[in-house]
């Protein structure tokens, strides 16, 4: 398969990258290019791209790295989103992945959840006053706390006494004297 990937030319500290189309399965530092199709230069922040070339390898069915598809992506070469190519710990992809995983079915319960209420109060609901063209008079909500009395409120904790450790009796036996605290 061939892939449009970078290949880092320059020297030690100075790097300069070609975009080249090559096989997979080679070398990216030394392996045969099928075509050099641009080159990227990050300390001057220059780039250039052969736009028609690049497209039409990619009908071909090249491959891009993930690299080369966001460069492409910003230079507008090609339409898509770009890639996350920075490499996460696992505890960090864990997270990500169970956050997804619970925003998803989150947003799939949550919408569920209101279908069903809304098609339960259409089912449920009289001919009020509003649908007949009277006025309904404006009634205020309570809140949920002041509904509560004081039988469904939790009991309240009680303080647990805690005794002061006693002293150790080989103290007691060796005939050493005490001063005594008065109880309070």
């Amino acid at each position: 398969m061939l892939t449009i990937r970078l290949t880092r030319k320059g020297k030690k500290n100075q790097p300069f990258f070609s975009v080249v189309l090559i096989d997979k399965r080679r070398s990216s530092k030394g392996g045969r290019t099928v075509e050099d199709l641009g080159y990227v230069d990050p300390l001057k922040k220059r780039r250039s791209f052969n736009k028609e070339r690049i497209q039409y390898w990619i009908s071909k069915g090249a491959q891009t790295s993930a690299t080369m598809h966001n460069l492409l992506v910003s230079e507008k070469i090609i339409d898509a989103k770009k890639i996350h190519v920075s490499k996460l710990s696992k505890k960090a992809e864990a997270k990500i992945a169970s956050a997804s995983a619970n925003a998803s079915s989150d947003k799939e319960s949550s919408s569920s959840a209101s279908r069903d209420a809304r098609a339960m109060e259409d089912k449920e609901k009289p001919a009020s006053a509003e649908s007949l063209g009277e006025a309904k008079p404006v009634e205020e909500e309570k809140p949920a706390e002041a509904e509560k009395s004081a039988e469904e409120l939790p009991p309240a904790e009680t303080p647990i006494e805690i005794e002061a450790p006693k002293e150790p009796a080989s103290a007691e036996s060796s005939g050493e004297a005490k001063e005594e605290k008065p109880a309070e």
